[in-house]
């Protein structure tokens, strides 16, 4: 109990990070969407699209390397090696995508604007320098400086976002003689959320500088090789999930049978909805982040099986919470993409979908332990490829018929295969005793609440009405999970205090 004890610990730390600093992001959704249309909204989305794959392609699996070999070798000679690499590739992916920004920012229909291409590839260059030292954190059990600099980063970008976008803006508006009108220029635009990004990743490498620092210019060809024969699958894997997380996007851009403004606001109407799905995501984010390492410290226990089946079973029962608190209130979460721009509203019916395909992302991501730990990371490529398969495909054949509809779908499809496929292949060559009738029972039970609520909201009564069923219904999903999970949580500090008996009077 005290490794799992110890991961749900780190993993509050850097919950905190995530919940905070997303919170305070995704408060600037209802800002963006007032401020800018859902094409161009399209836009923003589309440009950080691009901005998750080229993440993938900067750091190529060096964070898991790190972590993998660290366990097994000297922790400074695989940082050096580690941090080494990729400050070479970073210098020369940087040039080479600066020298073509002109040719990508066609092809994403924004030829007028090359800047903003620019501005997104220094962004990624900032941020794959920072990875290594947010691992090297990681890897220390430094969870506090990791959340603290998280936070400010997203501190600094919202508040230069808000500077321009409203300080700024506001003032050259009103046609104000000050230092504020003077900043705003109209014809950067949407430039501005890309620039406060910009700005954030470079006080947050600075912030990380003694971390960065710790690392000597080591490259020993022999290790390095040994090092890359593990991690290039990963590559694989991370381009294929990005594939998954963003690819719907661009291909709503390009095959979406309307006009250019139209597929944006497609794009932009599912995007807004997408963020909806921000518990389960932050949750995600924050249990790899302690996972991970945590996972490869474990692995060569006694128990380790064990420990990541009953890691496995917490996960889900936080997930099942995460997905009843946003289906069942999605009446109150909507306002949460602002009430001047209603047309975003259309796009409700796919947060469901989303929360039950993050579940299974989720799940896959702690199933996917055994090829890390048995050096298989091909095959966790081949399961990821197949994913981005159903993916393309899906999406190639009916966002034509269906619109962003098929992006959700294709989504809950892509997940569920990558799920059900890596149980089957871990489970013969890594066996770990996962309770799969009683976590599929619990998915199973949220889901039927969730449509005995949608069924209850048709009878058109008070919304108060509607919220304290909502609220009914979570709390019988706690008394059941409670009564189910009573030995296992008899064992817990505080929680455990409420199965003890009082003494007889």
């Amino acid at each position: 109990m005290s490794g799992i004890k110890k991961l749900a610990g780190q993993t509050i730390w850097y919950g905190l990070s995530s919940i905070f600093g997303r919170f305070l992001n995704y408060l600037l959704t209802p800002l963006l969407v007032t401020i800018f249309a859902s094409g161009e909204y399209g836009k923003i989305s589309t440009l950080f699209t691009i901005a998750a794959f080229l993440n993938i392609v900067y750091t190529y699996g060096q964070e898991t390397s790190y972590f993998r070999f660290s366990a097994t070798h000297p922790e400074p000679k695989v940082y050096n090696t580690c941090t080494s690499t990729i400050l070479i590739t970073t210098v020369l992916l940087t040039g080479f995508l600066l020298l073509t920004s002109s040719t990508l920012a066609g092809f994403l229909e924004m030829p007028d604007h090359p800047e903003y291409i620019n501005w997104v590839i220094l962004i990624v260059a900032l941020d794959t320098l920072s990875v290594m030292p947010f691992a090297k954190l990681r890897f220390e059990g430094r969870p506090r400086k990791f959340a603290a600099i998280k936070i400010l980063n997203i501190l600094i970008n919202v508040g230069l976002v808000i500077f321009f976008l409203v300080v700024c803006k506001s003032a050259s508006e009103n046609n104000k003689d000050n230092l504020f009108a003077a900043i705003y220029n109209p014809e950067i635009g949407l430039g501005y959320v890309i620039l406060a990004n910009l700005a954030a990743s470079a006080i947050t490498l600075i912030l990380l500088s003694r971390e960065f620092f710790k690392f000597r210019f080591r490259l020993n060809p022999s290790f390095w090789k040994q090092m890359m024969s593990y991690s290039w699958p990963l590559i694989i894997v991370g381009f294929g999930g990005m594939v998954n997380e963003t690819i719907d996007r661009i291909m709503l851009l390009k095959l979406y049978p309307g006009t250019t403004d139209e597929a944006f606001s497609q794009s932009g109407i599912y995007s807004a909805n997408y963020k909806l799905a921000v518990l389960i995501v932050l949750f995600i984010q924050a249990f790899r982040m302690g996972a991970e390492p945590f996972f490869f410290k474990q692995s060569t226990s006694e128990n380790a099986q064990r420990t990541y089946a009953r890691v496995m079973k917490f996960f889900v029962i936080a997930c099942c919470f995460c997905f009843l608190g946003v289906t069942l209130y999605l009446d109150i979460w909507k306002y949460f993409m602002g009430s001047k721009r209603p047309e975003y509203y259309s796009g409700l019916k796919v947060v469901p979908l989303l929360m039950t395909a993050k579940i299974f992302l989720g799940i896959y991501y702690n199933l996917s332990i055994w090829y890390k730990i048995k050096d298989r990371n091909l095959t966790g490529a081949w399961i990821t490829l197949g994913g981005a398969a159903i993916t393309i495909i899906f999406n190639w054949i009916f966002i034509p018929i269906m619109g962003y509809m098929a992006c959700a779908i294709a989504t809950i499809l892509c997940y569920g295969f990558m799920m059900v496929l890596s149980y089957q292949l871990g489970q013969k060559h890594y066996p770990i005793p996962y309770a799969w009738k009683k976590l599929m029972a619990y998915i199973v039970i949220c889901l039927l609440l969730f449509g005995l609520h949608q069924a209850f909201i048709l009878l058109d009564l008070n919304h108060w009405i509607n919220r304290g069923v909502a609220t009914l219904f979570i709390g019988l999903f706690t008394l059941l999970v409670l009564g189910v999970e009573k030995k296992e949580f008899e064992k817990m500090p505080f929680i455990g205090k409420l199965y003890k008996k009082k003494p007889a009077q």
